[in-house]
């Protein structure tokens, strides 16, 4: 009878001790019983998922713990958005992810413009697409402030800055620079007249909430392929997840999608729903991958007491139900780590090693403790290229 297995990532949960925390981390301040039953009864290490001299980005990093090189596979983050929302891209387009932002003083203030909605999105993107879109110009509209641009038939060299590492920088120091920049530096200079007195804007300022000031143009990528995890590992997949990135590189590994409905990519997704829909997966699917960005987001925003909330949470609702019901098995793995560190001081990803716990069918302890970044550093268990963790989950 083949293992079931299910991979769970609270996106950016590892962090840095936290003053208001007791100099504690996220997760060492975080009541999350489940994941430590895990922990104490299985092993727990520390791997990098973000290989040297590459920018400590959700997109590297989820290649990694898929169990793909990125330095073989990895072409850029909004390629594998585009696979997600089925653009068709030629071989020679560009995709660029295009947030909308709040600028405020000249600087970035909000990556999320407040984490607007799809719906107000859809009118912006609509109306950025009425004003300058062209043969060779799209705009594709994603999920809240997550979307699109494409460019056909014109090349680029440019440096990029992703908004969430940089929250309170001038943007003058983070303008995309080298072939090709001018475009986009004035393409975003354009959104910004057309958002500056827009009725969504009013509203949105009426009701207290930050005004989208611009779109911002990073990311960029050509089509991305990749080997199907299928004919790599023998097993068939599925992915639950509300972003476009996720979904994307599942795509492209043969993962099928499953939606949740009040799936959110915020602190308010469906957690219970997220849980309930892998063990429904499980009687179909070898393996289930399981994301939640809430951490993630609630990092971005500077919130201790959202993200503290949001480990919680899916320790709480998504963790333990999965693991209890997984057992039912006769042969079982389970894996629960983060992709990459978020810490709360910066606001910003870090490519610094994360801790994984696993357990299962076969998975014999190292150390009988809680999960922490500490603890997994004390267990002397160490995988420094990323993507060899799946093979040593499924088959050690």
């Amino acid at each position: 009878m083949k293992t079931k297995y299910v991979i769970i990532i609270p996106d950016g949960a590892a962090d840095e001790p936290i003053a208001e925390l007791g100099n504690k981390t996220i997760l060492q301040a975080a009541d999350t019983p489940n994941t430590d039953k895990i922990s104490s009864q299985g092993r727990q290490g520390l791997v990098r998922t973000i290989p040297k001299g590459m920018e400590a980005g959700s997109d590297v990093a989820q290649m990694s713990l898929l169990g793909y090189d990125p330095l073989r596979y990895y072409s850029g983050r909004a390629p594998l958005e585009a696979e997600a929302q089925n653009i068709s891209l030629s071989m020679q387009d560009w995709v660029f992810r295009c947030n909308l932002v709040t600028i405020v003083d000249g600087k970035i203030q909000d990556h999320s413009a407040g984490h607007i909605s799809t719906e107000e999105s859809n009118k912006l993107i609509k109306e950025l697409n009425e004003k300058f879109s062209s043969e060779k110009i799209q705009f594709y509209t994603g999920i809240s402030y997550r979307h699109l641009l494409v460019f056909r038939g014109i090349d680029f060299d440019v440096q990029t800055y992703p908004p969430h590492d940089y929250i309170g920088t001038a943007i003058e120091k983070i303008l995309p620079r080298g072939k090709g920049a001018e475009l986009l530096i004035d393409l975003m200079a354009n959104s910004q007249q057309l958002f500056a007195n827009h009725d969504i804007n009013k509203v949105r300022k009426d009701l207290g909430e930050n005004q989208v000031s611009s779109i911002w143009l990073w990311g960029q990528g050509k089509k991305t392929q990749m080997e199907s995890f299928e004919k790599k590992f023998g097993l068939k997949g599925a992915t639950i997840t509300a972003v476009d990135l996720v979904r994307g590189l599942s795509k492209l590994i043969g993962f099928d999608l499953i939606d949740v409905p009040g799936a959110t990519g915020f602190v308010d997704t469906n957690y219970q729903g997220k849980a309930a829909a892998a063990i429904e997966a499980l009687n179909k699917y070898d393996i289930v991958f399981v994301h939640i960005e809430a951490p993630d987001e609630a990092s971005h925003n500077g919130s201790v007491v959202m993200k503290k909330k949001a480990v919680e949470k899916i320790d709480k609702y998504i963790v333990g139900p999965v693991l209890e019901a997984i057992q039912n098995y006769d042969n079982w793995r389970i894996l629960v780590m983060p992709d990459h560190p978020t810490l709360i001081s910066t606001k910003a990803h870090s490519s610094e090693p994360v801790p994984f716990a696993m357990a299962g069918t076969g998975v014999s302890g190292i150390l009988n403790t809680t999960f922490s970044e500490s603890n997994a550093a004390k267990s002397g268990f160490k995988i420094d290229n990323g993507f060899e963790l799946m093979e040593y989950f499924l088959k050690s």
